[in-house]
């Protein structure tokens, strides 16, 4: 339970910071792939190589694929649905067959009627899950966190001794994100 709480809290931090929108937008949106297809296959670890090669926040990702997994789990029967209309499609036949014979290809599991059900719907949702989230954390930085800011509790709460030692804490230890 801890965890998941650190995990809110991150996200809440990362949402106060000065990280652009774009970065945690991508992050939700690679965590929404990670979240909806099946773990452990080589859409995972090419997801793995995008959070690190590119300037994705990599917490964004891991908090929404632990999110996006609990929703997963009750669309597995419309993955498999859609994911089985697409495998017995007759005009594609010849082309699985022939990606199941490649050397690496079949470690994607395409094969499977949730695997190819799950990355179907993730690669059509990608751009409203990252427009989405993008227009969400804007307007949350513009009204909750501006009205949060000027309130007089938050203006007594920064002039106690615990937010001045959690800020030069979080200086020394915690604050290059």
């Amino acid at each position: 339970m801890s965890v998941i709480l650190k995990q809110i809290f991150n996200l809440i931090k990362l949402l106060h910071s000065d990280t652009g929108t774009t970065s945690i937008s991508w992050g939700v949106a690679m965590g929404f792939i990670l979240g909806m297809t099946p773990a452990f296959s080589l859409q995972t670890v090419l997801v793995f190589i995008l959070l690190f090669i590119f300037r994705i926040q990599i917490g964004a990702a891991f908090l929404t694929a632990f999110f996006f997994k609990f929703i997963a789990f009750f669309l597995d029967p419309i993955f498999h649905t859609i994911g089985s209309s697409v495998l017995e499609m007759d005009s594609l036949r010849g082309l699985f067959t022939e990606m199941y014979n490649m050397p690496i290809v079949p470690l994607t599991r395409f094969y499977n009627s949730i695997v190819m059900g799950s990355g179907v719907i993730s690669v059509f949702l990608i751009p409203v899950v990252f427009y989405t989230a993008k227009y969400m954390i804007i307007k949350y930085r513009v009204t909750v966190v501006a009205r949060v800011q000027n309130t007089k509790y938050w203006k007594l709460f920064k002039a106690t001794t615990f937010y001045k030692w959690y800020t030069s804490y979080d200086n020394l230890y915690g604050g290059a994100e």
